[in-house]
């Protein structure tokens, strides 16, 4: 039995790839703060990378968490997402970044991306602006994965539009499953009205600690009320995750052969079946 209280499932190894592209768009998507989105978004990305996919990890939060936890001070950068985003000037290959780890690029954010929102509001198809943002290189990559901030605004709206799939972090704590009902009713509307294509590509059981009779009801009541969209990779709460935000590194690369490494791999690999 996994963490999750069910058997675990078979998950074949990732075949190798002949060539890049079309780019899997997924959205890593959670209104509520501190559930792991941005530290999910690196670990994942890094870990794709290890079975030879090619990934942009794009920071769609103000506050540039994605870009700060791999070390790149966001908020000395001329250009970011938001140039691409709203002013249509800069080429979007001239705004991503090369990351210390190969074949991972960021597209980066900063404080400006929060006057975004407001300036959307007047553009038609406000909705699909990340999409044509995005247009120019999917075909570049295998995955692209977007951070988003913690709300359901307009960017989280337009990270949903843009995407094929979307990946929910969750805590393993009461007030998050409340939290994921909200979520649920928002991707439904997306999905009828914005983005028939968009899909649930797996909910992410986030900050287990397997002590605690709390976490483990948590979490068979998420796999009680989700069923077999629940991963059934769980990240359980460990001093690691702090130290590689600290040293601008995926998890994967500070500490190897931790068990936090291990579980974002293993994730990467039920991600790339599914």
């Amino acid at each position: 039995m996994g963490p999750t209280g069910r058997p675990k499932r078979h998950i074949p190894e990732p075949a190798m790839l002949e060539k890049h592209g079309p780019a899997k768009v997924l959205a890593i998507c959670n209104q509520k703060g501190g559930v792991g989105k941005t530290t999910s978004t690196i670990n994942l990305g890094a870990a794709l990378t290890e079975f030879g996919r090619r990934v942009l990890l794009v920071d769609f939060d103000p506050q540039g968490a994605l870009s700060v936890g791999l070390g790149i001070p966001a908020h000395q950068l001329d250009r970011t997402i938001y140039n691409v985003l709203i002013e249509h000037g800069p080429n979007l290959d001239e705004v991503v970044i090369r990351t210390t780890v190969e074949d991972m690029d960021l597209l980066p954010s900063n404080i400006d991306l929060s006057a975004a929102e407001v300036q959307l509001v007047a553009e038609v198809g406000r909705e699909h602006a990340l999409l044509r943002t995005l247009r120019p290189v999917i075909d570049k990559y295998d995955y692209i994965l977007v951070d988003c901030q913690p709300s359901l605004g307009l960017l989280t709206v337009n990270a949903l539009a843009a995407a094929d799939g979307v990946l929910i972090p969750l805590e393993c704590e009461y007030f998050s499953m409340r939290g994921a009902a909200l979520l649920m009713d928002t991707i439904q509307k997306v999905q009828e009205r914005l983005n028939p294509r968009l899909e649930i590509t797996g909910i992410l059981a986030t900050m287990f600690d397997p002590r605690t009779l709390h976490s483990r009801e948590v979490m068979a009541r998420v796999v009680e009320r989700f069923g077999d969209i629940v991963f059934d990779t769980v990240i359980n709460r460990t001093v690691r995750f702090p130290e590689t935000t600290v040293a601008g590194e995926p998890i994967t690369r500070w500490a190897p052969r931790s068990a936090g490494a291990k579980a974002y791999r293993a994730l990467a690999r039920e991600v790339i079946a599914r």
